[in-house]
């Protein structure tokens, strides 16, 4: 795994992040932790969001082993263009649209998650129950995991996916943490502003995709990939 790797998925995090804790800011807040004593109050934070960053990596796992396939198949440079290119189309619908990423045949699992996050927000009492439900919210939609995943995809590795997940997840936690600790001070207009943003995260993750796949050797930019996971070699006597 690149360094250039795990910098873009933390730097992918931190920007996403002050979007999501203006969306998620609700959620944070409603987390039954005002009462609890400093200490087991950030504890159980903090395990709630490594649980978000757990379901992450596994993201990053499964998608990067789909991904690995087109890596085998020499087709990685194309797949990455391929994906930037939807990303793009995904940012100016967001633009113009007003719209969110949205997936309707994942409605019934949403639904699920939702309902199971609302269980153990009335069963959570210490900080393992948190990680359950940080595990939970990590699977619920959002356009951002959608494309931090679709970032993952294009690695053709699935360790180096996984990796690219857990880095993206970690780079959201300093807002989340903020956001459970100050969320009431997040007005509408910081959440709009914030939303704003959205398009331009989305258009900036598109274009590096597309560079990494157009080959042009610009360290950590466009660096080259190869064409293919490994040669045949043949043993002549």
């Amino acid at each position: 795994m690149t360094i250039s790797g795990i910098i873009a998925g933390f730097t992918l995090g931190i920007v996403s992040s002050w979007h999501c804790a203006g969306m998620c800011g609700p959620l944070a807040l409603a987390l039954p932790v005002h009462h609890l004593p400093a200490a087991k109050k950030f504890a159980s934070l903090l395990f709630y969001q490594t649980g978000r960053v757990i379901t992450y990596s596994v993201l990053g796992l499964i998608f990067g082993l789909a991904g690995s396939r087109f890596y085998i198949a020499g087709m990685q440079q194309w797949f990455s263009i391929s994906i930037g290119l939807a990303i793009l189309l995904f940012a100016l619908f967001y633009y113009y649209g007003k719209k969110t990423i949205h997936f309707p045949f994942l409605n019934r699992f949403h639904f699920f998650i939702q309902q199971t996050i609302s269980k153990l927000l009335r069963s959570a009492k210490n900080p393992p129950g948190y990680l359950l439900l940080g595990i939970a919210n990590g699977l619920l939609p959002c356009g951002l995991v959608y494309l931090a995943v679709a970032g993952a995809l294009a690695f053709g590795n699935a360790f180096h996916s996984m990796f690219f997940m857990i880095a993206f997840g970690a780079g959201t936690i300093p807002a989340m943490m903020l956001a459970a600790y100050a969320g009431h001070l997040m007005n509408y207009s910081v959440r709009q502003t914030m939303k704003k943003a959205v398009p331009v995260f989305i258009t900036a993750m598109a274009i590096i995709l597309i560079l990494r796949g157009l080959n042009l050797g610009i360290p950590f930019i466009s660096p080259e990939l190869p064409d293919t996971a490994g040669k045949t070699v043949t043993c002549n006597h």
